[in-house]
């Protein structure tokens, strides 16, 4: 096997096919008196061109796994790769040539994305002039056209609604051309009908660039519309949800996408060790107490029951 390449920080060949890839991440947070571990062994890998969604309650380690995978915050063990590049071993001024060129950020809070003082072209042409963008007016007018905010170029912050300034926080991150974006409750502050137009704004981008895109959501009915769906549980993935067939062909034969189960196979996630997760509704449905389950083997097919 091709050996590691340290003044790159590259991981070979192989792996390069894979965006996200993460072995055993461990995330602890220390304080004076607490250490709290945000993330317990997560594996996960999320391959290029993927269009994904991770949920999870809040504590579950979801938004510090997004951080970590965008470079704002340093891994406790483990192992984090993003585009072949291991971030544990990227020195402070790689790190920022990463953050600036691998990834794109969005987030809930508009305030982290935009200035209220300029336009909304303006604001795009921001992150370009760290560049030195050539052209960067003809840039952004492109970006802003492949958001549908074009007739916004010249508006400011307070002439926007939320679900505007969101797709101008959109255009924003692709400023760059990363490869991959992150997306934090990008429909947070947005009602349904904007939330579905921010969602048409990600498929696009997926679609038309091959655009990796991870959304972190609470947004249950944005989550089931995209292709997979990965549930984190006390810092671990805990179970999956991949469509079953293609997004196009959901919509027009799933109005509304009323019930999940009818576009989605739901898998649980085994650790290294073998051990899984059950999810809490499937638990409740079952009407499981305690911390036992019967198990057999029938058919070649693992059979989980309540006790008797």
């Amino acid at each position: 096997m091709e050996a590691y390449n340290a003044e790159t920080a590259q991981m070979p060949e192989q792996t390069k096919r894979n965006m996200i890839q993460c072995e055993n991440l461990v995330k602890i947070y220390k304080t004076k008196d607490i250490e709290v571990m945000a993330l317990q062994g997560l594996d996960l890998i999320v391959e290029e061109g993927e269009l994904m969604s991770i949920i999870g309650n809040s504590g579950s380690g979801k938004s510090t796994l997004l951080n970590m995978i965008g470079g704002l915050d340093r891994p406790s063990a483990g192992k984090l790769y993003v585009d072949g590049k291991d971030l544990f071993k990227l020195t402070e001024k790689e790190l920022v040539r990463y953050k600036q060129s691998t990834v794109g950020f969005v987030w809930q809070n508009n305030a982290r994305n935009l200035f209220p003082y300029l336009t909304a072209l303006q604001n795009v042409q921001v992150p370009m002039l760290f560049h030195h963008v050539k052209k960067s007016r003809e840039r952004a007018i492109e970006l802003l056209e492949l958001v549908g905010m074009l007739h916004k170029r010249n508006s400011r912050l307070s002439q926007l609604s939320g679900g505007e300034q969101q797709r101008i926080a959109i255009a924003i991150a692709l400023a760059n051309n990363p490869k991959l974006l992150l997306a934090d409750e990008p429909t947070g502050s947005v009602d349904a009908k904007t939330s579905g137009y921010i969602l048409d704004v990600f498929r696009r981008l997926n679609q038309e660039i091959n655009l990796t895109i991870v959304i972190v959501t609470h947004d249950i009915n944005l989550a089931k519309k995209v292709n997979r769906v990965v549930q984190i549980r006390d810092g671990k993935t805990s179970s999956e949800r991949i469509m079953k067939q293609s997004p196009a062909k959901s919509l027009s034969e799933v109005a509304g996408f009323a019930s999940q189960e009818a576009i989605h196979d739901e898998y649980a996630v085994l650790d290294r060790a073998g051990r899984l997760q059950l999810p809490r509704e499937i638990m409740e449905e079952m009407g499981l107490k305690g911390n036992k389950v019967k198990l057999e083997l029938v058919d070649n097919k693992i059979i989980i029951t309540k006790p008797e």
